[in-house]
């Protein structure tokens, strides 16, 4: 009896240990992202890039953002997502950063990804690469875009004076078409109002 009770309790602890060094062992396995890239690249704002390997069960993922040779740190962390890029923002010009990406799972985090290090660029040196050809190009986008604002304006404009011109069209139409019965209606009372004459040509006269 003593063997056998110890057999129905070691079982179910036997079971649970090897479950718990499954899920253990599964979540350690979690490959850290490859490729990351610095894409879109400003003097103060930046696109960081990744893959993470196929049926690694990612939920979100984790960056940490460091200027080179300074110890603080800015660490970026979502879950709940698929998305494998993230927004770096509020970078300083002409300062070099290093960045790690590291996936997350219900277990864990991944180690950390390869570091990948970046310089952005000043804001007058953004400019200066700006070549005539693109700037040339700019200037006649907008003013493809002035003269088409100014094309509608001057379509609503003419569209409201047809209509202006129209609604007096049809005004004057009803005032000349009233005048002919105003003309039959002063000439009979004008008529009315005239003197009646005798009916063998005289006038008639009021008796003294």
């Amino acid at each position: 009896m003593g063997k056998q009770g110890f057999s129905a309790v070691a079982l179910p602890l036997l079971v649970l240990g090897w479950f718990t060094v499954s899920v253990t062992a599964g979540d350690s396995a979690l490959s850290a992202p490859v490729n990351v890239t610095i894409r879109e690249l400003e003097a103060n704002t930046a696109i960081v890039t990744w893959e993470i390997l196929e049926g690694d069960p990612v939920i979100g993922f984790a960056i940490t953002q460091q200027k080179k040779d300074v110890r603080m740190l800015r660490y970026i962390q979502e879950v709940n997502t698929t998305t494998r890029s993230c927004a770096l923002w509020d970078l300083e010009e002409d300062t070099e950063y290093i960045v790690h990406v590291q996936s997350i799972s219900m277990g864990g985090s991944s180690p950390p990804s390869d570091p990948v290090s970046f310089r952005t660029p000043r804001e007058s040196e953004k400019l200066a690469s700006t070549g005539p050809d693109e700037v040339n190009r700019e200037e006649m986008e907008q003013a493809v875009q002035l003269r088409v604002g100014e094309l509608i304006i001057i379509v609503v404009v003419l569209v409201m004076w047809a209509g202006v011109i129209l609604l007096f069209c049809r005004q004057y139409d009803i005032i000349k078409d009233n005048e002919p019965n105003n003309n039959k209606d002063k000439a009979k009372t004008s008529s009315e109002c005239s003197t009646p004459e005798h009916p063998q040509g005289g006038l008639l006269r009021s008796n003294v």
